[in-house]
């Protein structure tokens, strides 16, 4: 539910399981993702990364370990090749990749990850592990790790893919 007003729900649903309506397991499943994100991003700017952006962290991931072309990034990312090259400039302008000639083919540009972009992502991941230490202080270690599994026996195994900024509508 967004608010007791029941805002943006049209219809009431019951889902015959019990009385919640189906809408809110999204919502709820939204949220712990977006405050995942928020605090993530918070921490970020604290440790000098205040420029990051939830897109600008899925596009590093999509560049990835050994670099990639804007037409990559913008396939792995679920966006074009120009949506993909206006985010790899602000990553450049801001410092946290570059363009490099491609060893294998003089024609193509590769895009790298500098050591301010893979400090950025060590110091996500390094977070995460604190965010999910957090969840696991709040509710145990073991409920933390019933609803990971529970999620990766319902979410297919394809659907851990990096496009969710292409999916919600831009990079």
């Amino acid at each position: 539910m967004v608010d007791d007003k029941k805002v943006n729900q049209v219809v009431e649903s019951r889902n015959g399981l019990d009385d919640t309506p189906g809408y809110e397991l999204p919502l709820l499943l939204f949220a712990g993702f977006r405050s995942l994100i928020d605090r993530l991003h918070a921490e970020l700017a604290q440790q000098g990364h205040p420029d990051v952006r939830p897109a600008y962290g899925f596009a590093m991931q999509a560049i990835g370990a050994g670099g990639a072309t804007a037409s990559e990034i913008g396939r792995r990312l679920g966006v074009s090749k120009q949506a993909a090259g206006k985010t790899v400039d602000r990553l450049v302008t801001l410092g946290y990749a570059e363009r490099t000639d491609d060893p294998s083919d003089a024609r193509r540009k590769l895009v790298r990850l500098t050591p301010h972009g893979i400090d950025a992502l060590t110091r996500s991941a390094a977070i995460f592990d604190e965010l999910r230490a957090e969840w696991a202080g709040a509710v145990g270690a073991g409920r933390v790790r019933e609803i990971e599994a529970t999620l990766r026996t319902v979410v297919p195994s394809d659907a851990f893919r990096l496009d969710a900024a292409g999916w919600f509508g831009g990079a």
